[in-house]
C-alpha cells in the first residue's frame, strides 16, 4: 500500500484539506493517507520542516510527503534563481513533494540528499495556480505512487532554494539557542541537540536560562517523571532536542511551561558552562 502524508497550513475549518484527500483518492486505489499536521502557521515553512523532520524516519521507504505551505510557484524570468518551482525531493529513501520556496534546505540541513527534480511546466495550466496544492502538488504525488519516476514527470537539478535557518550560536563556555516549537501541552523544544550540549563534556556544570533569573535548570533529566508534579525540568526528548517542561503542568489555568515561563517562539535559552568550579553559586550567574 502506498503512503502518503500531508502536512499544511490549512487547518480544518475549510473544505480544503477534504478537497487534497479527494483528489488523492480519486486517482491512486491503494492509498493510506497520514495527516502530520494541518495547523502550521500560515506560510511558515520553517515550522513545516520542524514537523517533518521529527516524525518522518518513522515512515517506511518510499513514502511520498507532500507539503502545502506556500505553495504557490514563483517564475521569474529575468533572475531565475529566484524562481520557486514545484519539486520532490529524494532524502532517505523517501518522497518529499513541495514548491521549492526553501522548505527543502530547513528540511535537510547539512545532510546529503539523493536527487531533486523540479517541475518546469507549470505555466501550460493556470487555472491550477487557483489550487496550487491540490492542482499542482498532489498529481505529483500521486503519479510517484502510481510507481511513476520522478524523471518522467519533472527535470533533475543539482540543488534546492535555500533558507537560513535560526541555529544555536557557540561562544566560549556559552549556548545561545531558541525556541523553535511549542507542543500541545506547552513543553518548549529548543533547537539546541544533545551532540552539541555534551561538545562542552560529559560533567560540566552548567545552567540553563530564560527570560527571568528566577527561571534557571542546572540539571539534565531523563523525562519528565524524574521530578515532581509541577516542578520544571529539562531533556533531551525523542529527538534529542533540548525540552524544558514542567512536569505535569498543562492544565486548563495555566498552559504548561510555554505560559509559566513567558516563553514564546525564537525566545532566547541560554546556556552557559562553568568548567573547572569557575562560579562558585548561581548567583553569580546573574
Amino acid at each position: 500500500m502506498n503512503i502518503i502524508t500531508l502536512t499544511t497550513d490549512m487547518g480544518l475549518t475549510d473544505h480544503y484539506v477534504a478537497s487534497l484527500k479527494g483528489a488523492i483518492l480519486s486517482a491512486v486505489q491503494d492509498v493510506h493517507i497520514v495527516d502530520v499536521t494541518h495547523n502550521i502557521h500560515a506560510f511558515d515553512i520553517s515550522q513545516a520542516a520542524y514537523y517533518l523532520r521529527s516524525c518522518f524516519s518513522e515512515f517506511p521507504k518510499g513514502t511520498i510527503h507532500v507539503v502545502c505551505v506556500d505553495s504557490e510557484p514563483v517564475i521569474n524570468f529575468g533572475s531565475p534563481h529566484l524562481s520557486s518551482l514545484p519539486a520532490i525531493l529524494a532524502y532517505k529513501d523517501q518522497f518529499f513533494v513541495s514548491n521549492d520556496n526553501g522548505f527543502f534546505s530547513l528540511l535537510v540541513g547539512e545532510n546529503e540528499f539523493e536527487s531533486i527534480w523540479h517541475v518546469d511546466d507549470v505555466l501550460s495550466k493556470p487555472n491550477a495556480f487557483r489550487f496550487p496544492a491540490k492542482n499542482i502538488l498532489i498529481p505529483i504525488a500521486t503519479q510517484l505512487a502510481k510507481g511513476v519516476a520522478p524523471s518522467k514527470i519533472a527535470t533533475q537539478v543539482e540543488s534546492f532554494n535555500r533558507m537560513i535557518a535560526l541555529n544555536p550560536v557557540i561562544e566560549s563556555n556559552l549556548i545561545i539557542g531558541n525556541v523553535q516549537h511549542i507542543d500541545y501541552y506547552g513543553n518548549i523544544i529548543t533547537n539546541i541537540s544533545k551532540e552539541l550540549f555534551y561538545r562542552f563534556g560529559e560533567n560540566i556544570p552548567f545552567t540553563i536560562f530564560f527570560r527571568k533569573k528566577e527561571y534557571y535548570i542546572d540539571s539534565i533529566s531523563s523525562t519528565y517523571g524524574d521530578v515532581i508534579p509541577g516542578e520544571k525540568v529539562a531533556f533531551f526528548n525523542n529527538n534529542d532536542l533540548l525540552e524544558i517542561a514542567i512536569n505535569r503542568g498543562a492544565n486548563s489555568r495555566n498552559g504548561g511551561a510555554s505560559s509559566l515561563f513567558g516563553l514564546k517562539l525564537q525566545d532566547t535559552i541560554r546556556i552557559e558552562f562553568s568548567p573547572n568550579g569557575s562560579r562558585e553559586t548561581i548567583a553569580s550567574l546573574f
